[in-house]
Order: structure tokens, then C-alpha cells, then sequence
């Protein structure tokens, strides 16, 4: 994975509360393991390892 470019904010884990959040709520508390807010959590995960 590559690492963001200089005026890219890394995607952070209150970042995905708070999808993950908007997303349970829109979808009935559901999130789904597909959805924008998966890809996010990924995406910090990968920050914080890398």
C-alpha cells in the first residue's frame, strides 16, 4: 500500500468511529463488511502498522 501523498490526511481510527457510526445509523445498525467504513478501517489499520 502506498503511503499518502503530502496533502492527504492518513485516514485515523476517530475517523472511522465516526463513519462507522454515520453508516450504523443511516443503515439501520448495520455496517456493512464492503461499505466505505470497512475500507476506511482498513486504511487505518494500515497507517498504524505502517
Amino acid at each position: 500500500m502506498s503511503k499518502p501523498k503530502s496533502n492527504q490526511t492518513p485516514m485515523t481510527t476517530k475517523a472511522v468511529a465516526r463513519i462507522q457510526s454515520s453508516e450504523a445509523k443511516a443503515g439501520g445498525g448495520q455496517v456493512s463488511t464492503k461499505g466505505f467504513a470497512a475500507r476506511a478501517a482498513r486504511a487505518a489499520a494500515n497507517n498504524k502498522n505502517g
